[in-house]
């Protein structure tokens, strides 16, 4: 395992590209993972995606319920319509809180290490971390959302 170079900056261009959907979970995606979980746990933080750590897959680590789980290939298939305002940090953005709106609960497609799609529904601050990783897969960065 490795701890991985953390991507900074809110106009470094690796964070601002959508990533590329993995086919198949390989022996290179799952030490990808491997060492996301080192370098989040180095770093103190509560999700990975992997362009913080310069990669293009469509590939992210999320503290849920209070354990690492990783998501291969996430999708949020459906967003509550209540909302709710919390101050969210990013690795790639030291120092940086903001005030983000966000879905109070989503539902969440995505593959496990097996290659498995799960499906889960999560709320609070659980959806809040996943959605912020699935931003970073998508080229969004917290400094994209209007501040109240």
């Amino acid at each position: 395992m490795a701890i991985l170079p953390i991507v900074i900056g809110p106009d470094n261009p690796i964070l601002r590209k959508k990533t590329k959907r993995m086919a198949t979970v390989t022996k290179a995606v799952k030490q990808l993972v491997k060492d996301m979980v080192e370098t989040m746990h180095e770093a103190n933080g509560v999700g990975l995606a992997a362009p913080q750590v310069a990669r293009t897959e469509r590939v992210c680590i999320a503290v849920i319920g209070g354990k690492i789980v990783p998501l291969i290939n996430p999708t949020i298939t459906s967003r509550s319509k209540e909302t709710d305002i919390d101050q969210e940090g990013c690795l790639s953005l030291p120092n940086v809180w903001l005030n983000v709106v966000r879905p109070v609960g989503i539902t969440l497609t995505f593959l496990d290490l097996k290659g498995k799609r799960q499906e889960r529904k999560l709320v609070g601050f659980d959806a809040r971390v996943v959605q912020h990783e699935v931003d970073h897969l998508e080229g969004v960065l917290i400094v994209d959302y209007p501040q109240m």
